[in-house]
């Protein structure tokens, strides 16, 4: 049983975050607070947020991060993350993540553990520009590390996998080059507060989620 249970899920595009928290989540009763599912619900629900979110994406511009935080900070109060939570996405930068510091003291929260998602760049392009989409149901798999059970056939629906057109590899280096400007930061932020642990996201899924419990544990 896990005792960390407040927790950021932190790394580069590919490093596994989402495969592992996946995991996680079905053996574990913790809310998985992604930043583009927020979107989509507070946009869907017609709230006031969502509204305000909408007008700038309408209008081709980023979310600022205010928003974006008094979003999260809506959804830790809800009792969906009573139990705890796994934060994906957000924060990316510095300031977003003094918002969300002061979003958990309005909560009443706290992080028990930002865990760092590590690998060598070489093997993240790999993992980017192998994956496979499914058209149905928008689940992910990768050719060389999460293969299909059936070639170009979804596991879970049966759907048809594609390869998405910014899975490309001039895509794929522009995501790393953005995540090192923007959000490599926040390791030696969160190493300040004590808070940072890592893991090799190099490692195959079942060692790789071995250390992840361990490191919640």
């Amino acid at each position: 049983m896990i005792t960390k249970k407040n927790v950021v899920l932190l790394g580069p595009p590919g490093a596994g975050k989402g495969t592992l928290s996946e995991v996680l989540l079905k053996e574990e009763k913790l809310a998985h607070v992604s930043t583009g599912d927020i979107f989509r619900s507070e946009i869907g629900k017609g709230t006031e947020l969502g509204k305000l979110a909408k007008s700038y994406m309408d209008s081709g511009k980023l979310v600022p991060d205010e928003v974006v935080a008094d979003m999260v900070a809506a959804k830790l109060l809800s009792a969906e993350c009573a139990d705890g939570f796994l934060l994906d996405g957000f924060p990316r930068t510095i300031r977003q993540a003094e918002l969300l510091e002061k979003a958990l003291d309005q909560a009443g929260k706290k992080l028990d553990a930002v865990v760092l998602f590590d690998a060598p760049e070489e093997l993240l392009i790999q993992r980017l520009t192998a994956r496979l989409t499914c058209r149905k149901c928008g689940a992910s798999f990768n050719k060389i590390f999460a293969k299909p059970k059936v070639e170009g056939v979804c596991d879970h629906c049966g759907g048809e996998l594609y390869q998405r057109s910014d899975d490309s590899l001039e895509t794929a280096k522009n995501r790393l080059a953005v995540y090192r400007e923007q959000t490599f930061p926040l390791i030696e932020y969160y190493t300040g507060k004590s808070l940072l642990k890592k893991i090799d996201s190099s490692l195959p899924k079942a060692e790789g989620y071995a250390a992840l419990r361990a490191i919640l544990s």
